[in-house]
């Protein structure tokens, strides 16, 4: 359920999940980082938070394509809906080389590129219609929370089961 409806609470809600994200992140410890799930497909908290950061600029691509006009290719090209898992995968393997540090780097990056987003919109931007290209009734506000502070919330809840799990 969206937390958000107007601008105001959006900014709010996605500075808010991304500082309890960052401080849960702060948390991690080295040896953990790095460290495959076997019950999530190999996945790694430096996974997760690549994940997050490149849903973010996914949300965005989306975004600008659709004010072009042209058909927009979601989640990606290549990919429906029904294929995320395959996606996920995919993307594990793209972001293989990434470190710690650099997918924290790109999540701030792309956090702070979400909030420039949504800061130069007004309400009835971020929600008076449909997303260009969106192909359902969620306003690009929607869109944006779910890249951002929905996604936020799902990887602190996996974050804290893996830290509880470590010990």
């Amino acid at each position: 359920m969206p937390a958000a409806s107007c601008k105001a609470d959006l900014l709010a809600v996605t500075e808010k999940e991304f500082a309890r994200f960052q401080a849960l992140l702060d948390k991690v410890p080295e040896a953990l980082r790095l460290v495959p799930d076997p019950e999530a497909d190999g996945t790694t908290p430096k996974d997760i938070v690549g994940h997050r950061a490149a849903w973010i600029d996914l949300f965005l691509g989306w975004y600008d394509k659709g004010l072009t006009g042209a058909p927009v290719a979601m989640p990606a090209p290549g990919y429906k809906w029904n294929e995320l898992r395959r996606f996920n995968a995919d993307l594990r393997t793209r972001q293989a080389g990434m470190d710690w540090a650099t997918a924290r780097s790109l999540l701030r990056d792309n956090h702070a590129r979400l909030c420039a987003f949504i800061a130069a919109r007004d309400d009835t931007a971020l929600y008076g219609a449909p997303m260009r290209g969106g192909g359902n009734a969620w306003p690009p506000g929607r869109w944006a929370e779910a890249a951002g502070p929905s996604h936020y919330r799902s990887a602190a809840k996996y974050i804290r089961a893996r830290l509880r799990a470590a010990g």
